[in-house]
Parts: structure tokens; sequence; C-alpha cells
């Protein structure tokens, strides 16, 4: 086994293989195929769920590896066990996030889990943004990152808007038939090289708004629950149980921070690394064009949103400033500081029931999650978060009935008003 030699994926298979990709972001990945597509690639967003996939990743990764790593890896080898594939010609593709998360190492446990499993032939392709997996045949070209962007743009506006409209709706389904036509829409754009530019993507985000803001709907008081986390478990189905659904069964409406939000954090840290370090000054340079770039496209997003009567988060060059005197911008292992964030902008705009989903035994996310949380309720009285752990040994059962003492909570001050300004000194001190 030491001896290995396993295999990459090369150019030449760009034309003979299936690549299976992990699902993670539902709606944003649906829209990446449709850029794999455009560069060449042919590949397939899988979607297979339930307790074999948690269980062949158990079989075949050490328990106390990362809950996200082993639920990928089962994913992956049940869908290789499936049948459905020609093993001669299909290949994996995996992030690696770089950084000291537990999730770079995921390829080279899923390489290994392969060969244990009897699929040393299958490859695997690294998609990465941080030199990792150098020799990968599967390269990060400029045209296919400006491709990947606009996707995650157009996904998380997508996403917001499904999700302000789906509990409120007269006809249910209206806004995910919706969200159905417009993934087809992009799709067929992005398949003809075209919408992914910025001024493509400012005259296409006030288009989507106004399709969602006609849907017919009836407004009534809701129970507005934010999701934060590590990323993998705040927005995969299989890593949180469906957690949306079953938020959305108990009558809530739900608020998934956007992962353009996530790509921007990891952006800033290699600038802040600089600002903490010392190093290069040209890094701090071109994080902060990049950054820069990025904001000019995500404030007409937000824009379009509330010109069409929805809500918009507050942008990144904002989020930066929400965590300061409660948390280091140097705390940035996993989700850092931003999850931080995510959670106070949740409260201060509405949205004071926060899920922390975390994979157990996730340090940093304890940390910036789990560990900010007693300091949160403090500044603001109005926050109720409950943080849920989630690994192969955490029953669903548990795991809603601890969410739904949550929301139990949030239905009794449903009436009252949320409370976004943080406590004063003075008010602190008078208890």
């Amino acid at each position: 086994m030491q001896n290995f030699q396993y295999p990459k994926f090369t150019p030449e298979m760009k034309k003979t293989h299936t690549i299976l990709v992990p699902n993670m972001a539902v709606t944003q990945f649906r829209l990446l195929k449709y850029v794999l597509e455009y560069e060449g690639y042919k590949c397939e967003i899988l979607g297979n769920c339930g307790s074999q996939v948690a269980q062949l990743g158990l079989k075949y990764v050490h328990n106390d590896t990362c809950y996200p790593a082993l639920l990928v890896i089962g994913q992956f080898l049940d869908a290789l066990n499936s049948g459905k594939y020609d093993l001669d010609h299909t290949a994996l593709l995996i992030t690696q996030t770089g950084g000291g998360c537990r999730a770079s190492n995921y390829i080279h446990l899923l390489r290994k889990a392969l060969a244990k499993a009897g699929y040393g032939n299958v490859p695997v392709a690294s998609l990465n943004f941080s030199g990792l997996e150098k020799d990968s045949g599967f390269q990060m070209t400029l045209p296919l990152v400006r491709r990947f962007i606009a996707c995650v743009f157009y996904g998380d506006l997508l996403a917001a808007l499904r999700n302000q409209t789906a509990p409120y709706e007269n006809k249910k389904g209206d806004a995910d038939a919706l969200v159905d036509r417009w993934v087809e829409r992009l799709g067929k754009v992005i398949l003809a090289g075209k919408g992914y530019t910025a001024a493509q993507m400012k005259r296409t985000f006030p288009l989507i708004a106004k399709e969602f803001a006609e849907i017919p709907v009836t407004r009534v008081p809701k129970v507005k629950v934010g999701v934060v986390g590590e990323i993998y478990v705040k927005y995969s189905p299989l890593g949180n149980n469906d957690l949306q659904n079953f938020l959305e069964s108990q009558g809530c409406e739900v608020n998934f921070p956007g992962l353009m939000g996530f790509l921007q954090y990891c952006i800033f840290n290699m600038g802040q690394d600089h600002v903490l370090y010392g190093g290069k000054g040209a890094v701090k340079l071109a994080t902060d064009q990049v950054l820069a770039w990025l904001d000019s496209v995500e404030r007409p997003m937000l824009q379009a949103m509330t010109d069409a009567g929805f809500h918009a988060p507050a942008p990144f060059t904002e989020l930066i400033e929400k965590p300061k005197g409660i948390i280091s911008l140097g705390a940035k292992m996993g989700e850092g500081w931003l999850l931080t964030a995510e959670m106070i902008e949740l409260v201060q705009t509405g949205y004071p029931n926060i899920v922390c989903a975390q994979p157990f035994g996730c340090l940093p996310n304890h940390i910036v999650g789990k560990g900010m949380i007693n300091r949160i309720r403090t500044l603001y009285p109005a926050a109720n978060i409950t943080p849920i752990d989630y690994d192969p040994g955490a029953t669903r059962v548990n795991q809603e009935n601890r969410i739904k003492l949550m929301l139990a909570v949030a239905k009794e001050r449903l009436e009252q008003p949320v409370q976004a300004a943080p406590l004063t000194w003075q008010q602190f001190a008078a208890g």
C-alpha cells in the first residue's frame, strides 16, 4: 500500500472521463456544472444520500476524521458501487482549501480509501486556489475562475430570493420552479460563453429579482432562522440531515449567508497574512484589487434584492467590521472570524434565531462558533443561538429536538421587536 502510485487526473482524461462531483451548495453547484461543461469536462453532481453513505465513509475512513470528509468519501464510494459508471473512464473531483483545515487532506484520505475499496485505478482531480496539487491535470484557468465566480453570485442570489419567497408563496412550488427556470436559462448563457462579466451580471441581477418579486405571496409573521457553520455541513443536505427542509417544515423562513462571503473571506485572509506577519506587499495589493472587483459586483446584486423588496445581507466589506472587539481577524482557521461575523449580522438584521452547524470535533468552528455564542448573547439579548454537532454518532432525532427547543423560544418572541443594537456598557452593568 505504501508503494502504491495513485493515478492523477491528466489533461487527456478531459475527453474520455466523466468527473463525479460531491454536492454541497445545491443551487451554486448546479450552475457550476455548466461551467465545467463549457470548459470541455463531462461531469455529474452527485445526489446520492442516505445512511449507507455515512456507513461507507466509516468503513474506509478513520472515525476521528472530519465528518465532511467521511461523507464526501462515502458518497464517492457509494456512487462507484452503484454500477452506473464505467470505472475505467470515471474520475473524481474534490476541493482543497489549504491552510490549517483538515479539508486540505481530503484528497489524500480519498485516494487511500479508493485503494482499500478496490478502486485504486480511479483518478482524483483537485479543485483548489492555493497551489496544492500543482501537477493535477485539472487546471484553474482565469476564464474558468471568472465563470465560477459568476455562478456563485447567481447561485447565492437565487438561493436567497427563493428562501425569502417559498415560505409565503400562495402556490406551493412556485419559487422552486422559478429557480429551476433560471438555472436552465443561466446554464444556456454560460454554455454560450456569456453571462460572466461584471456588466452582464449587473444586468441580470435585477431581472432575476423582479421575477421572484412577481410570485404571488401572502406575508405573515414567521420565525426567521439563520444557518451558519462549517461550510460543508452548513450547505450540504447530506451533511446537515436536510436542515433547510426541516426548518421550513416547522414554518420558518431560512437564511443561509452566501457562499461568496466565504470566497471573499479566503481572499481577504491572504492579504491579512501580510498585515499580521509581513511578507510580499504585492500579495496584499492583489487581494485588495480582487476584493474591490468582487465588491463592485456584489453591491449591485444586493441593490437588486433591495429594489425588488427583499432583504439584502450586508456586503463583505461591512462583515469585516462586525466581529471587531469580539474576535480577532487573525482567527482564520476553518470559517474563522467570518462565522462570528455572520451570526452578528443575522441578529442585527432580523434573523436572531440561529443554528450553528458544525462537525463534532472541528476545533476551529467550536472556537469561532460555539465559543462566541455567550459573548454574542450578552451583547445582543435577542440572539437565540443553538449549536448542533453533526457526526456519525449523532442521531437526527436528537438534533431536530434541540432545534425545536430553539424554535419554541423563537415562537414566543415572534411578536417582540428584535433588539438589533448591542447593549451599551451602562445597560449591561445595570443587568
